[in-house]
């Protein structure tokens, strides 16, 4: 069953207001190993989580996609799985440098439920990977910090039967991250831009002579500024077990390289979502973060 499709004007308030009551909930009492920084070495579970997204950058459309996985958490010197990234390898670190290799993801896209691609291929799962530079500018309090990431990502399709490479993506970051905001939640406002090569913009923004219409001309992306995103993210720790988080994202398209495309729709677009994280198996050892 394909998912609704939802404008910026229609996103309905039952959705928001699940999400503010995912990030308002009570605060809980914390385990004696939370108030002292340390967490399990490893952790296993499920990770369920979904949201309004845009079909792409700059698209009129929204569409709601959700995603379950196996949860890990792997808090190794070098090896790690947490709330920076779904797998990483951490080369070095000192206290104020971080590099490492990470991974991320997005959703794919059906054509037939886009206006402005109807009748195109339809957009596949997208995954990145590449280096990433963390340089913490300051840390204002005793769990807060202001920080700046320069990860550069090749990017690649896929449907699962093949992989294709897309080119590459260049997203810095300046973000305020809070541990115990209000000694109530985890909490990130992050402030970033993207640039992307010729083959990503491709992706995205052109249209071959094959794919034109007569409201939909043909059109060769250009490599370039993509879009800055504002982003506010919490992270709610129920217990030892369960955790909420939920996010707020809104895109600006103003300037784009590609502005011209015919599947460049909307200068401003949004994003809500929200899951849980359930920690089923845990490590007796201990580390500190």
């Amino acid at each position: 069953m394909n998912s609704p499709s939802i404008g910026l004007a229609k996103c309905p308030a039952r959705l928001l207001v699940w999400v503010l009551l995912l990030t308002l909930l009570p605060a809980l009492p914390k385990p004696a190993a939370a108030e002292s920084g340390e967490k399990p070495l490893w952790e296993l579970g499920l990770m369920v989580g979904g949201g309004l997204l845009p079909d792409y950058p700059a698209a009129a459309q929204n569409h709601f996609q959700w995603l379950a996985l196996p949860y890990l958490a792997y808090r190794g010197k070098f090896l790690r799985s947490d709330k920076k990234g779904l797998l990483r390898g951490r080369f070095f670190k000192s206290d104020r440098v971080e590099l490492d290799v990470s991974l991320k993801g997005s959703f794919p896209a059906d054509s037939g439920d886009n206006a402005a691609r109807r009748g195109m291929p339809d957009l596949d799962w997208l995954g990145e990977i590449g280096p990433r530079l963390q340089i913490t500018l300051a840390k204002a309090a005793r769990d807060a910090k202001v920080e700046l990431e320069l990860p550069l990502r090749a990017v690649f399709s896929t449907d699962f039967s093949s992989f294709d490479t897309r080119g590459a993506v260049f997203a810095p970051e300046l973000a305020y991250q809070h541990e115990r905001l209000f000694d109530f939640a985890e909490f990130k406002l992050s402030l970033g831009a993207s640039y992307g090569t010729e083959k990503l913009a491709e992706y995205f923004y052109e249209v071959s002579d094959r794919y034109a219409t007569a409201t939909r001309a043909a059109y060769q992306a250009e490599s370039g500024y993509i879009g800055s995103t504002l982003k506010l993210v919490m992270f709610k720790p129920l217990n030892r077990r369960w955790r909420l988080f939920a996010g707020l994202g809104a895109d600006f398209h103003h300037g784009s390289a590609n502005e011209q495309s015919p599947l460049y729709r909307d200068k401003t677009t949004m994003s809500v979502g929200f899951g849980f994280v359930w920690s089923a198996l845990q490590s007796k050892q201990m580390v500190r973060e």
